[in-house]
């Protein structure tokens, strides 16, 4: 039978949780690990319900300060809602409390809870102006909700901005290179932990979501990576081959790698470049994990520099992953922190670098090799038109089609454009995602 919840002890860490997203900057995850490192004392179940409540006010904490009559979220105004009465509203609006027990929870007057969620549903659907709507519905800055409307209409972003804001599903993908997808659902069945296949990609599983994946004996043997099933179908787009040499130029802390060397068996020469030491030696340490040996790590200056310390690799490559830095609009259902972090000018912002980085890595790819353009942004100011501006900028390259890349199965399946993938949320229940490749000529 499982235990009570100690609440108390959930409440304090996650408000201290919460305040070093909001008032010091931090990471949601790296915030929370650093407390759930230092509060031993709390036991899985407790641990489980400080993050939910930490990702559940992170999410819904622009509506919630609408409904207390803060508005200021809606253009980037900071918070004048106490921390505990956030907390109190939340555990009222999400978890089954009444507004009467989550203010005692916390310790709070009960009035304040009861009339700011007062008629709560009937006022937001009042809200005259459509982007105020959406952005209070979604718990979204306002700017973020005028672009959705502005490139979907009214009933596709309400569809894509609910599904963003929504948690997502814990994914991973089979290590190839130990496993196969059916022998690893298998062995997690024994381990106690219920899997069903991805949709689309032929790697992944989805978890029942309430295991904690890292603990896991099938992990600690390196039989998975936690992996978006999106993320899954990039990689497999890049299209790597045993005995290749493979570029993953933007390789952050290798997750993309880590599917690459598995599609090339662990054969051939996979590069993973970038310009943090901290996520590089974490993919090195993912990749002892995971029994892949083939991978070499490469630090490089972020700047123009870049193309001197990669110039041995020019023309040498079969295949060129650019998963370029970006706003992560689509994957805000895993880091709903990042819409409070973003401003209006960031995705123009990260346009100018991603194309930057198009054009300072094409050069690495062989004659008949594919360079492969990926964000996890949504919208087309880091996507089609950076990939526009690079098919009139890259000499001696051509727009791949999808189909080609994919299979016209998978495209098919997908709903694929003829020379991009844009995947989303609402659609394919993945991250936010884009894709397109560019063929460079014999």
């Amino acid at each position: 039978m499982p235990r009570p919840l100690r609440h108390d002890l959930v409440d304090a860490a996650a408000l201290e949780v919460h305040g070093l997203v909001r008032e010091q900057g931090w990471l949601a995850d790296r915030a929370l690990d650093r407390v759930l490192r230092r509060e031993r004392r709390l036991y899985a179940g407790e641990r489980r319900a400080v993050a939910e409540s930490v990702y559940g006010m992170l999410r819904s904490e622009g509506q919630l300060r609408w409904l207390a009559g803060d508005a200021g979220f809606l253009r980037g105004g900071s918070p004048t809602l106490e921390p505990a009465g956030l907390y109190a509203l939340w555990l009222a609006r999400s978890s089954g409390a009444t507004p009467e027990a989550a203010a005692k929870r916390v310790g709070i007057p009960a009035k304040q809870v009861v009339s700011a969620l007062d008629r709560a549903d009937a006022r937001i659907a009042a809200i005259a102006d459509p982007a105020d709507r959406l952005a209070v519905e979604a718990s979204l800055p306002r700017w973020i909700a005028e672009r959705f409307l502005a490139e979907r209409g009214p009933e596709e972003a309400r569809a894509l901005a609910l599904a963003l804001n929504a948690r997502a599903p814990l994914t991973i993908r089979a290590n190839l290179l130990k496993t196969t997808r059916e022998a690893l659902r298998a062995r997690l069945a024994v381990e106690g932990a219920a899997a069903a296949a991805t949709r689309f990609s032929p790697w992944g599983l989805v978890l029942d979501g309430h295991e904690n994946a890292f603990q896991l004996p099938a992990f600690q043997d390196g039989l998975f990576e936690i992996q978006d099933e999106g993320s899954q179908l990039l990689a497999l787009a890049v299209g790597a081959r045993p005995g290749w040499t493979v570029a993953d130029a933007c390789a952050g802390a290798g997750g993309k790698s880590l599917a690459l060397a598995a599609e090339m068996h662990g054969k051939g020469s996979l590069v993973a470049l970038d310009v943090d030491e901290e996520r590089l030696s974490e993919a090195k340490r993912r990749a002892r994990r995971a029994g892949v040996h083939n991978l070499r790590s490469r630090l490089i200056p972020a700047d123009a520099a870049a193309s001197a310390a990669i110039a041995d690799l020019a023309g040498r490559c079969e295949r060129v992953l650019v998963d370029a830095p970006c706003s992560g609009l689509g994957a805000l259902r895993r880091k709903p922190d990042a819409r409070w972090r973003l401003a209006p000018e960031d995705p123009a912002r990260f346009a100018a670098l991603q194309s930057e980085l198009l054009l300072r890595f094409a050069p690495l790819v062989k004659p008949g090799g594919r360079l492969v353009y990926a964000t996890c942004a949504v919208g087309r100011t880091e996507n089609d038109e950076v990939v526009d501006r690079a098919a009139q900028a890259l000499d001696g390259f051509e727009r791949l089609p999808v189909a080609a890349a994919l299979g016209p199965e998978l495209a098919a399946a997908l709903g694929a454009g003829e020379h991009a993938l844009t995947l989303l949320p609402h659609r394919h229940g993945t991250d936010g995602f884009f894709c397109a490749a560019f063929q460079r000529a014999r």
